[in-house]
């Protein structure tokens, strides 16, 4: 006997009633179905009696990429209800896909992901034929309200459709090959018995072709017979490489995860809402959507009258006649709640009227409609049901340091105690492998803060045991798994550079001993590969400070750091060189050149650059027109901190005077960069003796006397960037500032004066350019006052 395939919708109620019935009927001595074929010889684990939703997730890690994946099920799910109602009939149940870690997967993080995109326009022709808004509601009006008969024909008419001559990908083509193989063998095994092959609707059609009399090759090229079978008949479940990690773990799921209205990629959306058409039907489904609706939104003091109530069962009932359908749809229900609590008008389409997460600023009623929909259920897995080592390694860790408190419990850690460092790293590891419940409320947040204590906040929280069996696929220990997943947070920081500093400051927090070297040796070789200079200067500031001053974390005067400080250093000088104009001041860069400023003069003996070699560097930047104008006011104030200043060309009077020509705005900007670099070095005298760091006359009074010289539309164009600039200075020194501004015009008096307003100087300085062009326009037409 040939098999019978059932091409299904993944998390419908309508296919796995079908499912359940055909199992009945059929009494198949095989039910294959898609799914984890590692997962054959643990199908009594995935049996326990678990509360679902569960999910089947798998990992895989080596060299060359790392990927993780998700097959979820549901009570509804027509693959979970083969496996269950096949196993209560008698019939060997095995899954037929490949394993999750195969490169088939490699751009799949959903097993169950729906196939829509590469049928699109099948799917939209239906559309327009049935008149309804998406893929959603015409699965609800051609399967899920309609009786069940004829519905396997349906289904069958249907993918045959939607797939036509669509092309498989080469992942897909791959795994119906590997299905198909696992298919002719059950068929080969059971003889003139029945087997029933339950997948996904769009292989189908695919493995009908593949399995079909006469049919012993693949389509495309894939031969079906490539896949060798073992001693037992069956073909073999492909392992990974031997230098590869992979394995697979069930974990709780919840509605939310399997909700299309938060980002999930396969199925029906709304699972709470099909939850109840799984367990009593359409028609209570749809009253029990309405009442759920409505207590959320009195819950939430929105007012719903009874009438309005009411207004929503009947225009749900006048939609269902309308459109046809013989039993109440969801999005009749949904439409009808719109239509009838709903008075305001709507910055954006409803949400079921496609597919996709909820968009922001979505009207209130919607929102509780959707959260109704989608239901907040959340699986349990059974108390025998094995977990990754990560998962017995964090208890017994938490249970030996006393972390293990409950979710009520506080903790104040004293980071010069040992053993509380060691809980801060414990509980900081568990932090960066994204592992809820335990949250930092106050603490370090950078190598040189003077903050030695910690305190942490354990929280209650949902999926802590899932994100738990997850995070065990960095690792079998806490330490591993953590090491594991910086590093591949600094492999991927290549393309996000920000990332770096804070995933070496919480490599320092977690403790770096056992991996350090990986992850500075994968930290160096990224700061040699970046071209964004203010995250590079963000890492080299992290790096040596630690390096420079650390006394809590091990890290100071440790030679760990040394390639990464050198390599950053190296690095931003050569993208400082070479940068070009552009308009505004660009802190981040300036922040990056003091940090070269800082490993130059404080760290000499890890660089591979020598003091002279980055003073000229810096000469040449201030010297190149081509360079943005703060940066070379910056390698100006780092050409001087190096020591390097002398004669004419290291006179920043002179050099004042020659940016003042290019205009007030440049000035400015290029001030900000001398003060962000050699603030003291230029303005060290300034109120002592008049002698400041220009020779016989100060920095500052150079300014005060070009300023003073400007037009004033001049100064009131250049006045934000020369506040700006200024705002490099501490109180005490433009205290000291304005002294010596009110010393040069012999005036007696406070330097709070100057330096205290009554309104924002921007706001009086376009205050006072308004008059005087309220007063330009008046002498125009001589409308001005008689004296």
């Amino acid at each position: 006997m040939s098999a019978v395939f059932l091409g299904v919708r993944h998390h419908s109620p309508a296919c796995a009633r079908l499912v359940e019935r055909t199992i009945a009927q059929l009494r198949p001595v095989q039910v294959l179905v898609e799914g984890p074929s590692e997962m054959n010889g643990r199908l009594d684990e995935l049996l326990l009696g678990h509360e679902l939703p569960v999910a089947v997730f798998s990992h895989y890690r080596d060299e060359q990429r790392a990927a993780t994946s998700w097959a979820p099920l549901c009570d509804y799910s027509p693959e979970w209800v083969a496996l269950r109602a096949g196993r209560a009939a008698g019939a060997e149940v095995r899954f037929i896909d490949l394993p999750a870690w195969h490169p088939a997967f490699a751009e799949r993080a959903n097993r169950y992901a729906d196939a829509e995109a590469r049928y699109e326009e099948a799917t939209e022709r239906l559309c327009r034929h049935f008149a309804v808004d998406s893929s959603d509601a015409l699965w609800d009006r051609l399967f899920e309200v309609e009786p069940d008969d004829g519905l396997a024909e349906r289904l069958d008419a249907y993918f045959a459709l939607v797939r036509g001559d669509a092309e498989a990908d080469a992942g897909d083509r791959a795994r119906e090959s590997y299905m198909a193989a696992w298919v002719r063998a059950a068929v080969d095994a059971a003889g003139d018995r029945p087997v029933l092959v339950v997948t996904g609707g769009f292989h189908q059609p695919a493995l009908r072709a593949l399995t079909g009399p006469g049919e012993r090759g693949g389509a495309a090229g894939n031969d079906a017979d490539e896949w060798e079978r073992g001693a037992d008949g069956w073909p073999r479940v492909p392992a990974p490489p031997d230098a590869a990690t992979a394995g697979s773990f069930l974990v709780p799921y919840s509605f939310r995860q399997l909700d299309a209205f938060t980002g999930y990629q396969s199925g029906m959306p709304s699972p709470g809402y099909y939850q109840r058409v799984w367990e009593a039907g359409p028609e209570a489904a749809a009253d029990g959507l309405l009442r759920a609706v409505v207590e959320r939104l009195r819950g939430r003091k929105f007012p719903v009258s009874t009438a309005g109530l009411i207004a929503a069962r009947s225009l749900a009932q006048g939609l269902t006649t309308l459109r046809g359908h013989p039993r109440p749809a969801r999005i009749d229900v949904l439409d009808g709640l719109a239509g009838a609590l709903i008075t305001d008008d709507l910055d954006h389409p409803l949400p079921w009227t496609g597919r996709g997460t909820l968009t922001a600023g979505a009207h209130p009623v919607v929102v509780e409609m959707v959260a109704a929909c989608g239901g907040d259920r959340i699986g349990r897995l059974h108390p025998g049901t094995p977990a990754p080592p990560l998962v017995h390694d964090v208890a017994a860790r938490l249970a030996g340091l006393a972390l293990d408190g409950g979710p009520q419990a506080t903790y104040r850690l004293d980071l010069t105690d040992a053993t509380d460092l060691e809980r801060s790293r414990v509980l900081h590891r568990l932090r960066v492998l994204g592992i809820p419940g335990q949250v930092r409320t106050a603490g370090p947040t950078h190598g040189v803060d003077p903050e030695f204590t910690e305190r942490w906040e354990s929280r209650p929280v949902v999926g802590r045991e899932a994100a738990l069996v997850e995070a065990g696929a960095y690792g079998a220990t806490l330490a591993e798994a953590a090491a594991v997943a910086l590093t591949g947070r600094t492999r991927d920081a290549a393309r996000e550079a920000d990332r770096l500093a804070g995933a070496l400051f919480d490599a320092v927090l977690c403790g770096m001993d056992g991996f350090s070297d990986q992850l500075l040796g994968e930290l160096a070789s990224r700061v040699r590969e970046s071209s964004m200079p203010g995250p590079l200067g963000e890492v080299l500031a992290t790096a040596l400070g630690l390096w420079r001053h650390d006394r809590v974390f091990g890290m100071a005067r440790g030679p760990l750091l040394g390639t990464v400080i050198d390599g950053a250093t190296e690095r931003l000088l050569w993208l400082l060189e070479g940068a070009r104009g552009s308009s505004g001041v660009d802190f981040s860069r300036l922040r990056a050149v003091v940090a070269v400023r800082d490993a130059v003069l404080h760290a000499p003996e890890l660089l591979s650059v020598t003091r002279e070699t980055a003073a000229g560097i810096a000469r040449r930047i201030a010297d190149d027109p081509e360079a943005p104008v703060e940066l070379r006011g910056a390698a100006f104030g780092l050409h001087r901190s190096l020591g390097q200043a002398s004669g004419a060309a290291g006179d920043p009077a002179e050099a004042v005077r020659t940016v003042a020509r290019a205009g007030t705005d440049a000035l400015g900007d290029w001030l900000a960069g001398l003060f962000a670099l050699a603030r003291d070095e230029v303005t060290g005298a300034v109120g002592d003796d008049g002698d400041g760091a220009g020779g016989g006359e100060s920095l500052i009074d150079v300014l005060d006397g070009l300023v003073c010289a400007l037009p004033d539309d001049a100064f009131l164009s250049g006045l934000p960037a020369l506040r700006q600039a200024f705002t490099f200075f501490p109180p005490r020194e433009r205290d000291r500032i304005a002294a010596r501004l009110l010393e040069r015009r012999g005036v007696r008096g406070s330097s709070r004066s100057l330096l205290r307003t009554t309104a924002d100087p921007l706001l009086i300085g376009r205050a006072r350019a308004l008059e005087e062009s309220v007063s330009r326009l008046l002498a125009r037409y001589e409308l001005e006052a008689t004296p």
